[in-house]
């Protein structure tokens, strides 16, 4: 089944990105328009370079645009890995 274009089930991620920006910057009062443009551009380079999004595997969507996600995802895997294996020796010797 297709559904309408513009259709708030096909427009879903947009529809969410822009009512979480609405919610940011509709806190503050602007007075002058480069206000409003400015915390705009902070809002949009936040979202994109800063928050983590949990469905993309707790990346940054600019990490996954560019192609760093992946080896961002094996660097934390591997410092996992490492932080295990030194508990474990820690308590080893804790107990012995």
């Amino acid at each position: 089944m297709r559904e309408a274009p513009n259709h708030p089930m096909t427009q879903g991620r947009i529809e969410r990105w822009h009512q979480t920006m609405k919610n940011r910057i509709l806190l503050a009062n602007y007075f002058l328009p480069g206000d409003l443009e400015a915390k705009i551009g902070n809002f949009v380079d936040h979202y994109n370079h800063r928050r983590y999004h949990e469905s993309l595997g707790n990346l940054t969507s600019a990490n996954v645009y560019t192609g760093r996600g992946q080896t961002i995802l094996e660097r934390r895997h591997a410092i996992k890995r490492r932080t295990i294996e030194h508990r474990r020796l820690l308590h080893q010797q804790a107990t012995a």
